[in-house]
């Protein structure tokens, strides 16, 4: 499975890799005020709904639910090397942040399906087991970030169909 690397200089290479992904990039990136807040109102609307759309769209085919400034700064996503244009941080105290190609609900969904159709209810797994285990390689949500998966399974929970448990190494989870 693909994974993000944990040094820039493998990220350069595994964006190099991963850009063999097809991947359509709007007309909009090709166009440097793009790369620009814009001043007027309502062009500034259409370019942050682009925007929108193209962070999802990318992230959504590289499975990627979450991103360090670091890795934005080196992602073909955020950086194009051609117009030679990047976008801009207006905060520069975070360090991370999620993208939320699917609500946690959606991915509830998902993953209860799977207990569901594999009859794994009254069963219990670590965080690990559930997104990185082999049981669950052709699942959508296989390689999902933590952080995200706590929010489905937290979406899960207020259904009554699973509850996050402490395990002896760590947070597990039991599907009803």
């Amino acid at each position: 499975p693909r994974r993000r690397p944990e040094a820039p200089c493998r990220f350069r290479v595994f964006w190099a890799t991963t850009m063999a992904m097809s991947f359509e990039w709007p007309w909009q990136y090709r166009f440097p005020p793009f790369f620009t807040l814009q001043p007027n109102v309502d062009t500034r609307q259409k370019q942050l709904a682009a925007w929108c759309s193209l962070v999802l769209s990318f992230c959504r085919l590289h499975k990627q639910s979450s991103m360090t400034v670091m890795e934005a700064q080196e992602s073909p996503l955020f950086n194009n090397v051609k117009l030679q244009r990047n976008l801009e941080w207006l905060d520069k105290n975070k360090s991370s942040f999620l993208i939320m190609w699917r609500r946690p609900e959606e991915w509830g969904k998902l993953i209860y399906q799977w207990v569901s159709r594999s009859g794994q209810n009254n069963s219990v797994f670590t965080l690990y087991e559930l997104t990185n285990g082999e049981d669950t390689e052709d699942e959508e949500f296989h390689g999902l970030d933590e952080a995200t998966l706590l929010r489905a399974l937290q979406a899960l929970q207020q259904e009554h169909k699973a509850e996050i448990i402490t395990v002896s190494d760590g947070r597990g989870v039991k599907f009803f």
